[in-house]
């Protein structure tokens, strides 16, 4: 994982550095936070200027004073923890610098907004350009998965259902199976991102303290800050909110399965496909020889973790009246929390798959363990046109407990039966017991899958 996080914006610099990313730590740190509400204070003395709510003359100093490096996170969470959230006290410094350089300007910080507007618009700030870095991971990630199901189209392996030997698939399949969630993954992800919105009502979601002028103002604010313009503010109605963090745990969920599969394949019995080496990569602190999948591990337990975040956030959606009480302050660690372990492990998959070692002898050599039994389906389709179905299953299936009995091919043992012989031939069970005459329309389930990629 190549993403070095400043010791600065981590909450935790044991366990942030594997879990998240540098870009996500610094979407949600504590200066990010800081910094989205005031540049939604900025923002709102502009728009008020433009409609004429306040004077043009009192937004230079306002603006000047919107800088997060001019604030102490740890004092406004101090003063926060008595006021009830982190907008109280940052307006009350904010309005106090203001004072010092332009007293008559100090009279119109945070004209007409409330807190919960500050705090909101700052996080669909912060939100946005969460959304739009985790994207490039995804994408990079949907390339290397392309990329897979392109060059292993034709790579035989074993498709397994209840962890047992099935039929016999393509490793191109299972990798266009993966891109193809990752592709519905990222467009609900955009849905979301779509429809996070400028929060802006004032104390009661009426705007009233700004009369008449209140829609022009909003319009104007939203332009400032190039967010989309609701019908009417939100501060209670949080399916904003929730979409978001579903499309997050939907998504850790696919970079879930994808870390379960590379590490049941990574298993030495299995070993088809491994995780990148290197040095201090994956090693154990005793033994030599381990390969360890890590970034497997971080997959499996963003998938562990991201469910219980997401029912929190919607358990956060009851809001009471107009504003809520509880609720609102649940979605400010959780959401957060949610968005960095996604990162984390959206970027860890996007390495991971990028460099893959994929053994193709050892695929279709596992294929081989059953002693063609992986292909009496196969046998069983083409026998049965000739003595019906039934019959058929019947036939292979006694066939298939001698050879399992004896250890043996069970072409072999087929070939032993006269009446399966002259019903198929010698030429045609050979045919049968090629792996790559068995796995059926994967060529085109991955030529749609890489198609609808190549459109995103």
């Amino acid at each position: 994982m190549t993403d070095p996080c400043p010791a600065d914006v981590l909450a935790d610099p044991l366990l942030d550095p594997l879990f998240t990313t540098a870009a996500a730590a610094r979407a949600f740190s504590p200066a990010a936070r800081v910094q989205g509400m005031l540049d939604f204070e900025a923002a709102l003395a502009r728009a008020e200027a433009a409609v004429g709510v306040i004077p043009a003359t009192a937004v230079p100093a306002i603006a000047a004073a919107c800088d997060a490096a001019l604030y102490d996170p740890a004092t406004l969470g101090a003063e926060a923890a008595l006021a009830g959230n982190t907008a109280i006290p940052l307006v009350k410094h904010l309005t106090n610098r203001v004072k010092a350089t332009d007293p008559d300007a100090a009279r119109f910080v945070h004209w007409g907004a409330t807190s919960q507007d500050a705090m909101d618009s700052g996080l669909v700030l912060q939100l946005r350009g969460f959304i739009d870095g985790l994207d490039g991971d995804l994408r990079t990630l949907a390339d290397a998965l392309a990329d897979l199901a392109d060059r292993h189209r034709a790579t035989p392996m074993v498709a397994r259902t209840w962890l047992q030997h099935a039929l016999p698939t393509t490793f191109g399949l299972k990798a266009a199976g993966w891109l193809d969630a990752l592709g519905r993954d990222r467009r609900r992800l955009a849905a979301a991102r779509g429809g996070l919105a400028l929060q802006f009502g004032g104390a009661a979601g009426t705007l009233a303290a700004l009369g008449d002028a209140g829609p022009a103002v909003a319009e104007a604010l939203a332009r400032e800050l190039d967010l989309p313009l609701p019908a009417l503010p939100w501060h209670a109605s949080r399916d904003r909110i929730t979409e978001l963090a579903a499309a997050l745990g939907i998504l850790a969920g696919t970079l879930g399965t994808i870390g379960r599969d590379v590490s049941l394949m990574m298993q030495m019995e299995v070993a088809e496909a491994f995780e990148p080496t290197g040095p201090g990569r994956g090693g154990s602190s005793t033994m030599p020889h381990k390969r360890n999948p890590v970034s497997c591990a971080v997959l499996l337990s963003a998938a562990v973790r991201a469910p219980a975040l997401v029912g929190g956030l919607l358990a956060a959606q009851v809001q009471e009246h107009e504003r809520g009480l509880g609720g609102w302050h649940a979605e400010w660690q959780a959401l957060p929390d949610l968005a960095r372990l996604v990162a984390g492990a959206a970027h860890h998959a996007a390495s991971m798959i990028a460099g893959l070692t994929v053994d193709a002898d050892r695929m279709r050599a596992n294929l081989d363990l059953t002693r063609g039994l992986i292909l009496a389906e196969a046998v069983t389709m083409a026998l049965g046109g000739r003595m019906g179905r039934l019959a058929a299953h019947s036939r292979v299936a006694e066939a298939s407990l001698r050879a399992a009995a004896g250890q043996r091919p069970l072409r072999d043992v087929l070939a032993e039966d006269s009446e399966i012989a002259q019903a198929l031939g010698i030429d045609e069970l050979d045919r049968l017991f090629d792996p790559l005459n068995y796995t059926g329309s994967a060529a085109v389930f991955i030529d749609r899958v890489l198609a609808g990629h190549a459109r995103n």
